[in-house]
This record gives C-alpha cells, structure tokens and sequence, in this order.
C-alpha cells in the first residue's frame, strides 16, 4: 500500500502492507470514530466494530450526540490497534495500527443490517451464534446500524 488521498507517514519505515493494515482492523477490539460535531468541534468514541470487505459497521441507538453529528457531517477517520505491547527492557511497544478515512451512512435496508449484525456478533460474541436469529427478531427494528464506507486505509507496525 502506498500513500492515501490526504493521508501521509512520517516513518515510512513502520508501514505495512494494505492487507496487513486490514488485519489489524480485524483483530483490533474496537475502533476510535473521529467526526465533528453539528457545530464544527472534535469528537471521538470508541465503538465495536466489523468489517465486511472493505466496509466498516457499527451498531448504535437510534438517536444521540454522534448520530447528529454523522449526519451533519459524515467524513470520518477510525484508528484501530490491532495490538500493542510494552517491552519493558527497551522503554518501547511491538504495535499493530490502521488509521482509515471514510463516509459514514445510516444502513436502512433490513437485509444488510442482518449482515451488519452477523459480522458483529461473530467478530465479539460468536460463543452466542445460536441465538442470533431470536435476538435478530427481538431487536432489530429498535437497533440503529451504520456503514463506514473506507476510502483510505494506512497500517504502521513496530516490531
């Protein structure tokens, strides 16, 4: 992978391959999503995130502070840390990383919240998978689910 529209690194000697960079947003525990709020500040929260090819989704309610401000303004940028480790003899840390830029967009077609909802749980809880469909027919029509449409993604390791 080389350089993103709008995103640079200054140690190139740490970048790591796309595919590497899409490892390390699959074995990350959550996402930090970075937007602006309706009035133009900085937000960031860290939400649970999957990814089904290079699309990002996330579940929510169906209202709040940072659905307001995706609707606003819908460009966004993820980190993501696939994994971080002190080495306590070299004052340092063995790091995975993935910084992503996107379009965030409301997912209203029912099919493709399932999807969403699949890949999400499979990613956090997928000891529950068998009983997913009753929780699907439970919640789904109160559950808010949102796409990350990427168009950038740098990744960055130290080893």
């Amino acid at each position: 992978g080389g350089k993103q529209a709008g995103m640079s690194m200054r140690r190139t000697d740490r970048q790591m391959d796309r595919d590497s960079a899409w490892q390390a947003v699959d074995a990350c525990s959550f996402g930090t999503v970075s937007m602006l709020l309706p009035e133009g500040e900085p937000y960031c929260v860290p939400l649970s995130i999957a990814r089904i090819g290079e699309t990002l989704y996330f579940h929510c309610a169906q209202e709040g502070l940072k659905l307001k401000a995706l609707r606003k303004h819908p460009a966004v940028c993820v980190s993501c840390v696939g994994m971080a480790e002190p080495v306590h003899d070299k004052f340092t840390t063995r790091y995975t990383s993935a910084i992503l830029t996107g379009t965030a967009r409301e997912v209203t077609d029912e099919a493709e919240k399932i999807r969403a909802l699949r890949a999400i749980c499979e990613k956090y809880t997928p000891e529950n998978m068998s009983r997913f469909d009753a929780a699907i027919a439970q919640s789904l029509s109160r559950t808010g689910i949102w796409r990350i449409d990427v168009t950038g993604i740098t990744g960055k390791c130290k080893k």
